[in-house]
């Protein structure tokens, strides 16, 4: 009996679609409008532009403009554009293979491989959702001086703001994580009018520096960027969510959907690199030129912002930005949680019962950190996070660069040889950094 074209290249056939509540539920519009398609695809980027700006992302900022000045631009540059490319990957292999990276592992691999991979991803979330409490729970403390145990607690009642926006369609979650995104962008615009940074020495810093290299520290730091560049869950979720637009899935209507896809995803990674990028020239700005090099935490960063820029509304912005930090994160884990089991075990849990599992399990360990050592234990969090993260990378690129450069899965659409040189070049670099990171943190080289 002959295969169908859609599991041809595959183990097993894929017989459920990623998402299946929103499957194709945003309206494509069919005739030629060009800025109404371009809308009808806008949406899933600003979902994964948030895994760029996240708390994570934040310490290895302000360690890089307050230590360095503006010359780790180049750093955040290069990796946004390491970025461009591996979230492109994904939609692609979503439109064009109709599953997402989850179920692309689990109709490829064996399953005992495809089990590893799924426990792999599933401690990544973990970490991740680790980093999106921290992020909210210090910013209550910011705000409202909200003790950091409590805030802990107070986190799980995003269990059912998420439930609210998820049964009113998938419209509602993208318009809610642009509101965020729109005031992170408004903080920190008004941050950075404030700390009046040098535009020359700004544009300078985007020119990658042979000094970066020489400076054993600037380098560690850049690893510290580079290595967190792509959050692992990013590449399952934009190869899910993308389907939820109702192209023709047919050649053209499929390269419609990727063309589309990819200018909406590289104007929202446009977006956050202006975001991460704001972020270590605010730093630049006030702490490096003021003398205090040494920041490197978000609770220290706060505390110096007023007395620096003279104004009390600086501190309260930087705080409201990394609260909405947080609580977009939060939004996208959840959707990349249920994508990951239901993609690679199979398994279809309520929205709220797989969310609480997530929360519960990253809750346990902030609140241990948050009563034995408070905020310091809080920030060390932070950092275990992020080394989770990077470890787990690797078990995402390499599976995502070998499905779309495989010509039997990916027909006409494969990735051509330039592309294909360019991913797997960044796959490397990224591999080898991240182990050089984790072989420095464990021996406690920072």
């Amino acid at each position: 009996m002959q295969k169908k074209k859609s599991s041809i290249g595959w183990r097993n056939e894929n017989k459920h679609p990623s998402l299946s509540e929103v499957f194709s539920s945003v309206s494509v519009p069919k005739q030629k409008g060009i800025w109404k398609k371009l809308f009808a695809f806008t949406g899933p980027g600003l979902l994964i532009a948030v895994g760029y700006m996240d708390p994570g992302n934040w310490a290895t900022d302000i360690a890089g403009g307050a230590q360095f000045g503006y010359m780790l631009l180049s750093v955040i540059f290069i990796s946004n554009f390491f970025a461009i490319i591996l979230q492109h990957l994904a939609l692609k292999l979503g439109i064009v293979c109709e599953r997402d990276l989850a179920q692309a592992c689990r109709d490829h691999y064996p399953p005992f491989i495809s089990f590893i991979l799924w426990i792999l991803c599933e401690i990544s979330i973990a970490a991740c959702d680790l980093a999106e409490i921290i992020g909210s729970v210090l910013a209550l403390r910011l705000l409202f001086g909200i003790p950091i145990t409590w805030g802990v607690l107070i986190t799980t009642i995003d269990v059912l703001i998420i439930l609210f926006f998820q049964y009113k369609g998938f419209r509602y979650i993208e318009s809610v994580v642009a509101a965020l995104i729109f005031t992170i962008l408004v903080c920190f615009s008004f941050e950075i009018i404030s700390s009046k940074p040098e535009i020359f020495p700004i544009l300078k810093g985007i020119i990658p520096n042979p000094e970066i290299i020489k400076n054993s520290h600037s380098f560690y730091i850049s690893i510290g960027i580079l290595g967190a560049t792509v959050m692992p869950h990013n590449l399952y979720l934009h190869s899910s969510i993308i389907q939820t637009r109702d192209y023709p899935r047919t050649t053209e209507g499929k390269k419609m959907a990727i063309k589309y896809a990819t200018i909406d995803s590289t104007l929202s990674l446009s977006l956050a690199f202006f975001i991460n990028a704001a972020i270590l020239i605010i730093s630049s700005a006030t702490f490096h030129k003021a003398g205090y090099t040494e920041v490197s935490d978000i609770m220290d960063a706060h505390k110096l912002l007023n007395p620096i820029l003279g104004s009390s509304l600086s501190g309260v912005f930087f705080a409201l930005a990394l609260l909405a930090s947080g609580q977009n994160s939060t939004l996208t884990g959840t959707l990349a949680g249920q994508i990951v089991m239901e993609g690679f075990i199979n398994i279809k849990f309520k929205p709220w019962i797989r969310r609480l599992i997530t929360r519960l399990i990253a809750i346990v360990p902030a609140m241990i950190a948050s009563i034995v050592y408070g905020e310091k234990g809080t920030t060390e969090l932070l950092i275990i996070s992020q080394i989770i993260l990077s470890i787990q990378l690797s078990f995402a690129i390499v599976p995502l660069v070998n499905f779309t450069g495989d010509s039997e899965k990916m027909g006409p659409f494969v990735n051509g040889p330039i592309l294909k040189i360019s991913a797997w070049g960044i796959t490397i670099i990224i591999i080898l950094l991240n182990l050089f990171l984790l072989y420095n943190t464990l021996l406690g080289r920072r």
